[in-house]
């Protein structure tokens, strides 16, 4: 018997194959976030309600589902308030285009409206110190095909400074070895490309992965694969950088002390730690492919957190104490003694 979707699945192929690409014309990459949004969604909805995906209809979206959903992404997945956001997002743009199309689905869309998207503190972006990425980058061990994948993951992601979805989207092709020195092509928001060349340590274990992975005349081959997929996803990548993340809090207790590490920390940790070593503002916007300076300005104002850092440690260490004490306060007139003339 063949098999028949259920409507809301067809609209849902249907927004995310012909209407996100060819009405609205957004990206390669936005489609596929929207892709990763309801994969997991509908495994959220499988592990907590029991219903396949091919049985979900729109009545399973109610308002607490959403919710447990967009709570279940920060709490259990510890992703950060802009992933939550952008979930949200993506599943209010899937139920605009649905409404028109299924009754339900206005229902749907209601529930979503009801639903804000959370507010940014303004913390410091979370970054790692150099003793710690020493230390994180040497957890896994290269003693089989998946533990040399994630370490070669985790160092390409340090020394090219990429984000997540380039390291998935890297290809043999992208890949250029000349001597000791090895550069990545990647490409970024938009479909923009910018070269990155990366120390000789990394080019190496990078060298050496793809060659044991018997990868090198795949030129249009994925670099990194899941153990499922050839095209590594996002949510993979989160899984690999939330092991070892758990691992090196374990380990050393003294360091990792951030409540959340995201795959983004180790880019934030990229742009720190060039800044701190005197790499021009402008050179660093170009390596990770900002479009604007503004979007590099950031990773000055996390630098300036570390100065103040230890600043106050070289005061605390060297700086004069007080010697005002109690004594050179009078209580009844609330005026210091020594602001009193003699």
């Amino acid at each position: 018997m063949k098999y028949k979707p259920s409507e809301f699945l067809e609209l849902l192929e249907g927004f995310l194959y012909e209407y996100l690409p060819s009405s609205v014309g957004v990206s390669f990459n936005t489609v596929k976030s929207y892709k990763d949004t309801f994969r997991i969604l509908l495994s959220y909805i499988n592990e907590e309600k029991h219903i396949d995906a091919g049985k979900i209809t729109f009545t399973d979206l109610d308002y607490q589902t959403i919710l447990g959903f967009l709570s279940w992404i920060e709490t259990v997945r510890c992703c950060g308030i802009t992933t939550r956001n952008q979930r949200l997002s993506a599943l209010s743009s899937f139920a605009g285009y649905a409404q028109n199309r299924n009754i339900d689905a206005a229902l749907f869309r209601k529930d979503l409206k009801k639903i804000p998207s959370k507010k940014h503190s303004n913390k410091s972006r979370t970054f790692f110190t150099l003793e710690e990425v020493k230390l994180f980058l040497n957890l896994p061990k290269d003693n089989g095909v998946i533990e040399l994948r994630n370490k070669t993951i985790l160092s390409v992601m340090y020394a090219s400074g990429a984000r997540a979805q380039e390291i998935c989207d890297l290809k043999i092709c992208d890949v250029r070895f000349n001597g000791d020195i090895t550069s990545l092509i990647i490409t970024g928001k938009g479909g923009k490309t910018r070269k990155v060349g990366i120390p000789i340590g990394c080019g190496t274990l990078l060298k050496n992965y793809i060659f044991k992975r018997r990868l090198s005349e795949k030129y249009e081959h994925y670099v990194f694969s899941s153990q499922t997929h050839e095209h590594m996803t996002v949510s993979c990548v989160e899984e690999i950088f939330k092991k070892y993340v758990s691992i090196a809090k374990k380990e050393y207790p003294g360091l990792f002390c951030e409540k959340n590490y995201t795959p983004h920390s180790m880019r934030h940790s990229t742009a720190t730690h060039m800044l701190e070593a005197g790499v021009p503002i402008v050179v660093i916007k170009n390596f990770l492919g900002h479009i604007s300076i503004q979007s590099t300005q950031i990773y000055a104002e996390a630098t300036q957190s570390t100065v103040d850092k230890h600043i106050k440690a070289w005061n605390e260490k060297w700086g004069f104490k007080s010697n005002i004490t109690e004594n050179n306060f009078d209580l009844h007139s609330g005026v210091p003694n020594f602001l009193k003339n003699k």
